[in-house]
C-alpha cells in the first residue's frame, strides 16, 4: 500500500516538471469560433466560415504551435500570448501567426518567399 502511494506521488510530481510557460497555453477558442460563425452568417457573407472550419483551423494551429513553442524566446511567447488573448478573443491561429511573423522579421532571408497574384507570375 505504501509503495503504491509513493509511486502515485512520484508519478503525480512528474506531471509538473515542465514549467507552465514551456507549454502552449490553453485557449478557449470555441467561444471565438461560435462568434465568428454567427457574425459571418449575420453579415450574409458569400463564403461564411463555419464553426467546424474555424475549430479545424484552430486545432491545426495548436498542433503546429506544439512543435515551435519550446524554441521561441520566452519574451516572444509572452508577447504573442497577450496578443492572442487581446479583446477577450482567444486564438491559436493568432498566436502561431505572431510567432511566425516575429521569426520571419528576425531572419527574412530564410523565410518562404510569398508570391501573390500577378499577370507575370508564370513567366518567372
Amino acid at each position: 500500500m505504501k509503495i503504491a502511494a509513493l509511486s502515485a506521488a512520484l508519478l503525480g510530481s512528474q506531471l509538473f516538471v515542465m514549467p507552465v510557460s514551456d507549454r502552449v497555453p490553453e485557449l478557449k477558442v470555441e467561444v471565438m469560433c461560435k462568434a465568428t460563425a454567427a457574425d459571418d452568417k449575420a453579415m450574409g457573407l458569400a463564403l461564411p466560415q463555419s464553426f467546424a472550419d474555424c475549430m479545424r483551423d484552430e486545432t491545426t494551429a495548436q498542433e503546429q504551435l506544439n512543435t515551435v513553442w519550446g524554441t521561441a524566446p520566452v519574451s516572444l511567447r509572452d508577447s504573442c500570448e497577450g496578443e492572442a488573448k487581446a479583446g477577450g478573443s482567444q486564438s491559436y491561429v493568432d498566436l502561431l501567426t505572431c510567432i511566425q511573423m516575429a521569426e520571419w522579421a528576425k531572419s527574412p532571408s530564410t523565410a518562404t518567399r510569398l508570391r501573390g497574384a500577378s499577370k507575370n507570375r508564370n513567366s518567372q
